[in-house]
Parts: C-alpha cells; structure tokens; sequence
C-alpha cells in the first residue's frame, strides 16, 4: 500500500509488516517450494509470536493468494506495457521468458505444480485471464493459417471458458493455446535445470519454437 497522506501509522506500519511478510515467504518458497510454507517459521524469524501474525494474515491460503496475485499482476502488466509497445505475439514471448527468468520461483508459483489443498479466489482468475486476453489480441492479428482443424473447431465449441468472451476466431484460439503450450513447456524445462549439461542456448531453442509458432523462418 502507498503512502498517500491520509494512512494513518498503524495502517502504514500494517503495510510494512505484510510486504516484510511476503518477503520472508518467497525465500521459504525459494528454499523448500510453496507446499512448506510455514506463517509460524516467519513469525520466528520476524521476532512474532504466531498469533501475532495472524493478524495480518488470516492463515498460509491468504498468504498465498497475495503471492499469486502479486506475480499475475506484474506479468499482466508487463504484457500490457509490451502491447502497448507494439510488439505483437513475439514481443509477448519475450516478455514471458524475460519475466520468468527474472524470478523464476514466481514462475513457478503460477505456472508449476500446484499448491496442495490451495484453490485460488476468482479475483486472482480474473487477473490471470488478463494475461490470455493479451495473448488472445495477439493471435487474432495475425493471419490464419491452412484448413480449420478439429482442435480449432473443439475450442470454438467450448464458448468462452478459457477465453473469457474474447472474440477471436478458432484458428486463434488454437495459435494462442499452441502458444501458450510449447512456449512454457520450454519454459519450465528450463528453469527447472533440464537443460544444464545438454551444451545448447535455451534463448535459441524458445526463438525457434516462436518463429515455428509464428510462422517465420529462425534466424
């Protein structure tokens, strides 16, 4: 929360507290992954009892859902700055890799093996279809590609499920879910260390799979 002249201390001082919170939870996440998050362990390497932490966060699913909403906001909107910029479905990609890269534990935390017990509120759903829509926009743009196939024709059928109402025609929605598919499955390969030894650039291998995705020739 920002100072903005009319918090009061506590609330400025509740602010503090949670961010030092959120803090203290990446590097538990960093360390053991997110199933092994502890409020109790962070109340003890803030000073806290575990009630008192309680306080600020109503127990570990509320925590959780301000990571995952932290990190889909700051992906949402580094999509939305890179739309804005122009850079069409590539440019997308590379935002994608370069968010991913940057943070890799918050990658995971969205995009890899799913918390336990945890379901995410539908706050968090709606910031995360921001993502796809962009992606979505994207696709629609460029131009179709060959005969519908059976899998375009499925996802049309589906209505708005995954698409949230987004207008794109069937060959879109099956460019954007081919997309989103192979981009993070080379993704998460990467970032999980499948790559080190093998003696080749993971940068080469997701512009090759973009251009395949895109249509162009690898330079």
């Amino acid at each position: 929360m920002a100072e903005t002249g009319t918090t009061t201390p506590r609330e400025r001082y509740r602010a503090q507290v949670r961010a030092e919170v959120k803090e203290r939870a990446w590097e538990q996440i960093a360390t053991a992954g997110a199933s092994a998050l502890s409020l109790n362990a962070i109340a003890k390497q803030m000073g806290m009892s575990g009630p008192a932490l309680y306080r600020y966060f109503a127990g570990r699913d509320e925590l959780i859902t301000e990571l995952v909403r932290d990190a889909y906001r700051s992906l949402a909107d580094a999509f939305r700055a890179a739309s804005a910029a122009g850079g069409g479905l590539t440019g997308l990609a590379h935002t994608l890799r370069d968010w991913a890269l940057d943070d890799p534990q918050r990658y995971f935390l969205v995009y890899g093996t799913p918390v336990p017990g945890y379901h995410a509120p539908d706050d968090v759903t709606t910031i995360a279809s921001e993502i796809m829509t962009a992606l979505l926009d994207a696709c629609a743009g460029l131009p179709a590609d060959g005969s519908p196939t059976p899998l375009a024709a499925h996802l049309e059928g589906l209505g708005d499920q995954w698409t949230g109402g987004h207008p794109a025609p069937p060959a879109a929605l099956q460019r954007a879910l081919t997309c989103w598919t192979r981009l993070h499955g080379v993704l998460s390969l990467e970032l999980a260390g499948h790559f080190t030894g093998m003696g080749f650039d993971p940068a080469l291998l997701f512009t090759a799979e973009l251009d395949a995705l895109t249509g162009r020739s690898a330079s």
